[in-house]
């Protein structure tokens, strides 16, 4: 893989504390060679077209967007069930390897489905188990032991130990499958839409599940999500992707409360809120996404831009400090949307 910049921009958090980041990642990219028909060249998609960040132990990076913008292509690469075409990944200071025993321990994934995302033929015991079957050299008895502890630990029952997936409704299974990524004690997880197939009532009780076992073991948490009233309950920075680029890095409090990027505005306008009384300014985006194959000249975002200039359709923005955010915007705009203070 090339090796990056050392310029590339980064969040600095300023209350990390000079704290070395356990997991850093450098100018990712990810493409994919498409076909277009029977007597077309193929297409070139770049689904993750560098990216960077770093991620610190107990902190959560939020990664928002609309669908087809990277966000779940960057989760895969940062577990290792991609290997990025470009760029760097490390943890600890060492380079992410997906040939590496404790490499794969130390990032663990939890799906979008619940349903989906655990074997139907297997009970739950073994399901839990199978990650220290294979990965350690413990007998069945401490494997039965810890599978037991950590089902207590997310919300669940021992009894539950011999039951199958079917058995359990989706906030129980997904609790299962938080339960299965943590066997291995790692010190990443990607978290994938969690929460989203699930009802409101009950992505509350797995996000503060998630929130109290960050505080007791000091996870890092790389939270995937299109849901930004569940990002601001979780997250404590953000970045905001469009068309496989990042747009937007902050911590969490400056994005919601002062967004800077058109996009970023936009996407926080269509969050709905509670309070009846607060004052409401919805962006509305024209257009569609336009297509990862054909990308637009200048700023990706230019063709559904409200603040668009003539430099916007010709140069490409470049990633760099805004007001104690990075922020890849020639026009940034300065609006009260919708649940800001």
């Amino acid at each position: 893989m090339a090796q990056p910049s050392d310029e590339t921009p980064v969040l600095r958090t300023r209350h990390v504390g000079g704290e070395e980041p356990l997991l850093v990642a450098r100018d990712l990219k990810q493409r994919y060679e498409v076909s277009r028909g029977l007597f077309r060249e193929s297409g070139t998609v770049h689904a993750v077209d560098g990216v960077s960040f770093d991620l610190h132990a107990g902190r959560t990076l939020a990664v928002v967007g609309e669908s087809g913008c990277g966000k779940s292509t960057l989760g895969r690469m940062v577990t290792m069930i991609e290997e990025p075409v470009e760029g760097t990944i490390t943890i600890d200071g060492k380079p992410l390897d997906r040939s590496s025993a404790e490499m794969r321990k130390a990032v663990q994934i939890v799906f979008q489905n619940p349903y989906g995302s655990l074997n139907p033929r297997q009970k739950i015991g073994a399901i839990l188990e199978e990650p220290l079957k294979i990965n350690t050299d413990e007998d069945a008895a401490s494997r039965r032991d810890k599978a037991k502890a950590m089902l207590e630990r997310v919300g669940l029952r021992a009894e539950h130990y011999q039951r199958f997936p079917h058995m359990f409704s989706g906030g129980q299974r997904q609790r299962i499958a938080i339960a299965r990524a943590l066997m291995l004690n790692p010190k990443v997880l990607v978290l994938d839409e969690p929460v989203s197939a699930l009802d409101v009532s009950i992505q509350a009780q797995v996000l503060n599940i998630l929130m109290d076992l960050q505080d007791e073991f000091g996870l890092a948490y790389l939270f995937i999500s299109h849901d930004l009233s569940v990002v601001r309950h979780i997250a404590d920075e953000i970045m905001v992707m469009y068309l496989g680029k990042p747009v937007e890095v902050g911590e969490a409090e400056t994005v919601f409360n002062r967004p800077r990027h058109p996009y970023t505005a936009a996407l926080l306008s269509a969050t709905p809120v509670a309070d009846p009384f607060a004052e409401k300014n919805r962006i509305r985006l024209e257009g569609e996404l336009p297509s990862p194959l054909n990308p637009p000249e200048g700023c990706n975002f230019n063709p559904r831009c409200f603040n668009v200039m003539d430099r916007c359709r010709k140069e490409e923005p470049p990633l760099e400090t805004m007001d104690e955010r990075l922020c890849a915007c020639f026009n940034p705009v300065d609006v009260k949307v919708v649940g800001t203070a």
